[in-house]
């Protein structure tokens, strides 16, 4: 459906939030809609009446302009700036509900590994899909990655990469990753018969999930794959190696209903192999 809601990026000025703006910006313009760039000054422990707050806002506003000054005059694209005040998840998540798409820069890097704990606490609280883009996003990815396991929120995932893909022209992989037995471990406990019906299971959920595509895209490529050696994560990641984008659904079928984010968008979201969506659960 088509929106005339902006797309909105949150910076801090890192290179992961310029980086974030930079693609923000570039996706706005090929959507024709406009960008707004976000600030938030986390005020929380800014005691009355001390007047910091009215400093911050002030730097945040001046950190917005340099950042929208590095679009202006290089994306054709109408740009805004807007300073937010209070808790940064909850803000952005507040925020989102005028948004059709939020963006984000991935965490900093500590000890090896990518900590997004912002990203994460934005894509749990945001009504909206929430983009995270790494520091080094190189151009030219092709193809559109999606993860599947059967759940009502991978299939809204699938929904939204399907048309991703067909926007963009790109071609679409379907990968759903589940835990197999083990054939070594439980030899004598489990028969072949058994494996390759579990097996046989899951093809169906796989196959299930993207049976109505080829109806409402049928020009869309679609690729399927099935995968029972490795874990979701891992596997979405090996596939999204090189890709335009990841799509990711914020919960599974193996999650808790009190939890926002899953397990398996976590993990990906900590090790980003392209720029990576989390759509929200919208409950029919």
């Amino acid at each position: 459906m088509r929106t005339s809601k902006p797309i909105a990026v949150a910076t801090n000025d890192s290179p992961q939030s310029q980086a974030a703006v930079q693609w923000a910006a570039r996706r706005a313009a090929r959507a024709g809609l406009p960008l707004i760039i976000l600030h938030v000054v986390d005020d929380r422990w800014v005691a009355e009446p001390i007047p910091w707050t009215g400093v911050l806002v002030e730097k945040g506003e001046e950190l917005l302009e340099t950042a929208a000054g590095r679009v202006r005059g290089t994306v054709p694209v109408e740009v805004t700036t807007k300073v937010l005040e209070g808790g940064i998840s909850g803000s952005l998540g507040k925020y989102s509900t005028q948004a059709s798409m939020l963006v984000v820069g991935s965490g900093g890097t500590h000890l090896g590994g990518s900590l997004t704990d912002r990203a994460l606490q934005v894509a749990a609280a945001a009504k909206c899909p929430v983009a995270v883009i790494g520091i080094q996003e190189p151009e030219g990815g092709r193809g559109v990655v999606v993860g599947v396991d059967g759940s009502e929120e991978s299939t809204q995932a699938v929904a939204y990469a399907a048309a991703e893909a067909d926007r963009e022209g790109q071609e679409l992989t379907v990968v759903h990753a589940f835990s197999g037995p083990d054939r070594w471990i439980d030899r004598g406990a489990l028969t072949e018969t058994l494996a390759q019906r579990i097996e046989d299971e899951e093809q169906v959920v796989l196959s299930e999930t993207v049976s109505g595509l080829r109806e409402d895209y049928p020009d869309l490529v679609v690729h399927k794959i099935l995968e029972s050696e490795k874990e979701p994560a891992a596997a979405l990641v090996e596939a999204a190696a090189g890709a335009q984008m990841l799509v990711v659904g914020s919960r599974g079928r193996g999650g808790f209903k009190r939890l926002l984010l899953g397990s398996t968008a976590h993990a990906v979201l900590t090790h980003l192999p392209c720029p990576t969506v989390i759509t929200p659960i919208h409950r029919s």
